[in-house]
């Protein structure tokens, strides 16, 4: 393996806990998965973003760095290859759809402070698929909170992500994953193997699923 630590990214719904999953398994991989489950503002949230907003977004930064600081300080020696399903930067993108303008300032500059100490990962593979295949995955998955989230969000999170990703030249393969079934298709999992498989200079590149 090429790389020692690698990230699986994409919106909502788009299907990149299941990849990491499957990645980390055939791999052998250290897996670090987002925690959401247990957050006690997310339900919240999707019933009043207004008032729920910054706490949520200030408890997943905490999350995600109490997470990804531990890979600077802890080695498994027994698996060299690291695999997540989010990149921190996450933070920003979402925070900045989700707050207004003068809390979104202020949450930046907690943000800028702790994004100096997390480790980067050398690849990102940016799982992309079109607002109504991300709405008919959620509708599979079935978390109540999620089902009434609107396009016009989803559609918002997209644009936040692909900007970020091409305006800061993040080594990155765009994978077209409108088709995408990891579990049922072995040849779309192949695809993201080839992947790994060869070396990338900074930039974006893109590939599709058969």
């Amino acid at each position: 393996m090429i790389y020692n630590y690698i990230t699986i990214e994409g919106n909502i719904g788009v299907g990149k806990t299941t990849l990491a999953n499957i990645l980390a398994e055939k791999l052998n991989a250290r897996l670090v998965l987002e925690q959401f489950s247990d957050n006690p503002f997310l339900s919240k949230f999707y019933k009043n973003p207004e008032q729920y907003a910054f706490p949520l977004e200030l408890s997943f930064m905490a999350e995600r760095y109490k997470q990804l600081k531990e890979l600077i300080h802890t080695r498994d020696l027994f698996k060299s290859l690291t695999i997540t399903d989010y990149l921190f930067t996450k933070c920003l993108l979402f925070a900045k759809v989700n707050l207004p303008d003068e809390e979104f300032r202020l949450y930046q500059k907690l943000f800028d402070i702790i994004h100096q100490q997390i480790l980067k990962p050398e690849l990102l593979i940016y799982l992309h698929a079109p607002v109504n295949k991300l709405q008919a995955n959620i509708k599979k998955r079935n978390r109540s909170y999620e089902q009434a989230i609107p396009d016009e969000y989803l559609f918002n999170i997209q644009e936040m992500y692909t900007n970020y990703i091409k305006q800061h030249n993040i080594k990155a393969v765009f994978v077209d994953a409108s088709n995408a079934d990891f579990i049922n298709n072995p040849a779309h999992v192949e695809v993201i193997l080839d992947i790994l498989s060869k070396e990338y200079e900074h930039g974006q590149y893109y590939t599709s699923l058969p």
